[in-house]
């Protein structure tokens, strides 16, 4: 399968989309990550049969989509609103689609705020290895129950300010830890050898992340509880923070309930019970000193939390399977292609090919 790019209005904004497959085809939306654009998705796609029709937008601030503000107290509400908006362009899904969502990392949080805002557009979700509903960070407990009142350590304060200026700058180079090719490396899938020839698209898509306090990574609020900062109102990072981004009663509570499926990596570094991107369970390292200990600040158990509220989720009357692929990092759709393509033509009802 091969896309072609369309340039579309919606909500305001001008949308670089990527489109494959006919337009009678069983539809299939992909919602790329964080520091990501719709290209994340051209490995995957060469491995999809024709009968689909993909659509797989850049989100806004990303790929060739246009630079916009993100306002962090919507949680993930602007993006979301977006790719709803994409649902009735002309020329991309037929009238009234009803696609199965798939969402990657920051992609399944938006995928969930689209099912709670529109359940009667959405005929499935995959979720792969998304955020939790309880937001990124912050929280400590499967309920999601805040560190601190104001979830300190949370949004734009916690990343990385060199590697926010090597995305900037556009540096190609492997120099470094935070260099955005040695990220790539590291943190989003458990083994480079699974980017192959793909690497350096994978990075150029990593570069078109629109930096700044609007964007990646955003504000961040000086607070009284460690490790000194909050999330901001404005930016792609305090939009995932869980002062603005807490839907699992709402998920729970949707009066339609499509299959849902998560794909998750068992070592993944970025979502999980013990993530190098939580505050919290680097202080417990001691990479971020002042700790003040488990019982104030333990690290948020993401996965956990994810899977108790699909286990709500099955209670209200809806279905979910979990799968936890071995050895597999952040993309279990870059790292184990063939199981990834295997349960998206699955929850698509679509006999795979051969």
């Amino acid at each position: 399968m091969r896309s072609t790019r369309h340039t579309v209005q919606a909500n305001g904004i001008t949308h670089a989309v990527r489109v494959a497959g006919p337009p009678d085809g069983v539809p299939v939306l992909l919602v790329h990550g964080n520091v990501s654009s719709a290209a994340f998705w051209e490995p995957l796609l060469a491995r999809l049969p024709e009968t689909l029709r993909v659509v797989a937008p850049d989100l806004r601030g990303y790929g060739e989509t246009d630079t916009v503000p993100v306002d962090a107290t919507r949680g993930l509400g602007d993006v979301a609103d977006d790719v709803a908006a994409l649902l009735d362009a002309p020329g991309l899904f037929a009238a009234g689609a009803r696609p199965v969502v798939v969402g990657h990392s920051l992609g399944g949080g938006v995928a969930m705020r689209l099912l709670v805002d529109h359940p009667q557009r959405v005929a499935g979700l995959l979720l792969e290895a998304p955020v939790s509903p309880y937001g990124f960070g912050g929280t400590r407990d499967l309920d999601g129950t805040p560190t601190t009142p104001d979830f300190a350590g949370t949004g734009a304060g916690g990343a990385n300010p060199d590697f926010v200026a090597r995305l900037a700058a556009g540096d190609r180079s492997a120099d470094g830890p935070t260099s955005p090719r040695s990220v790539l490396r590291t943190a989003y899938v458990a083994d480079p050898a699974s980017l192959g020839d793909h690497e350096d698209l994978l990075l150029e898509s990593m570069l078109t992340t629109a930096t700044g306090d609007d964007n990646y990574p955003g504000t961040a609020l000086a607070s009284d509880h460690w490790p000194g900062t909050a999330a901001g109102r404005r930016g792609v990072l305090n939009a995932l923070a869980p002062a603005h981004f807490r839907l699992a009663d709402e998920l729970v509570a949707v009066p339609v309930k499509p299959p849902v499926t998560w794909v998750r990596g068992d070592a993944d570094v970025i979502v999980s019970d013990t993530s190098l991107f939580d505050l919290a369970y680097l202080g417990q390292l001691g990479i971020v000193p002042g700790w003040p200990g488990a019982d104030r600040c333990p690290p948020q158990p993401m996965v956990g939390q994810t899977r108790a509220v699909l286990d709500r989720y099955a209670a209200a009357g809806g279905t979910y399977r979990e799968v936890a692929l071995p050895g597999c990092g952040h993309s279990p759709h870059l790292e184990r292609p063939a199981e990834f393509v295997a349960e998206l033509l699955a929850l698509a009802g679509v006999t795979a090919p051969g």
